[in-house]
């Protein structure tokens, strides 16, 4: 799941540094896809200090979120009707159909719920840049991240910038999907197939939104109600 379907399942939770738990493995990644924490493995590092300890609960409730859903009849079902419907957008080009349905898929969750508004957007930019502070520092020392100083440029230009508020339009996800895709190979679409691309994406999400998209999120915080991280 992408930012806004994780922080979903964290709207009202006051703990800052559980918020920033939950979004942290994504943007490390995202700062360096060569960047491999798993502070998960060395919990008894964190559990003396209340921050670190929030930080390590949200780490650990992200890593379980992405396990349900990605397990779920809900993403094998439709990353498979996103996959045939973008297939008229990927007849030439190096884009495998099934990687781009799968991150198709969360990214359009992720537009549904900013808007719906059925989450504070600007609160979660706010709760990151309230836990963008030493004791982030601290756990991320503990966690064995080593360039302190780039992730932490990173997460300034994450906030700052409220990228994901651009996500309002189904278009900037397809620019989205454009520069991930930028990453692993040399100019992976051509302007027409981005044209189709925006087009069926703009089907899909007509029809996961009737056939009520929030289903997966009732499902997985049931499940995570059960759970202590």
């Amino acid at each position: 799941m992408n930012f806004l379907s994780h922080f979903y399942f964290e709207r009202q939770n006051s703990n800052d540094y559980m918020v920033m738990g939950v979004v942290l493995p994504d943007l490390i990644k995202n700062a360096d896809k060569d960047w491999n924490l798993n502070p998960q493995k060395d919990e008894y590092l964190f559990r003396d200090v209340p921050d670190y300890a929030a930080l390590l609960s949200g780490w650990k409730r992200h890593l379980e979120v992405d396990r349900l859903f990605h397990s779920s009849g809900f993403f094998k079902e439709q990353t498979a009707i996103l996959k045939q419907l973008i297939l008229p957008a990927l007849q030439t080009g190096p884009v495998k159909p099934f990687f781009l349905a799968h991150i198709g898929l969360e990214l359009i969750l992720d537009h549904l719920l900013l808007t719906q508004n059925k989450v504070d957007t600007a609160l979660f930019y706010q709760q990151l840049g309230r836990a963008h502070t030493e004791s982030l520092t601290g756990f991320l020392k503990y966690a064995g991240l080593t360039d302190q100083p780039r992730f932490a440029h990173f997460l300034d230009k994450f906030i700052s910038s409220e990228y994901l508020f651009s996500y309002e339009k189904i278009e900037n996800i397809t620019y989205a999907l454009n520069r991930i895709c930028m990453r692993l190979w040399l100019n992976p679409f051509t302007e027409e197939q981005l044209e189709i691309l925006t087009q069926k994406l703009e089907e899909f999400k007509q029809q996961l939104d009737k056939q009520g998209f929030l289903t997966i999120f009732d499902q997985i915080e049931q499940e995570l109600a059960g759970q202590s991280f």
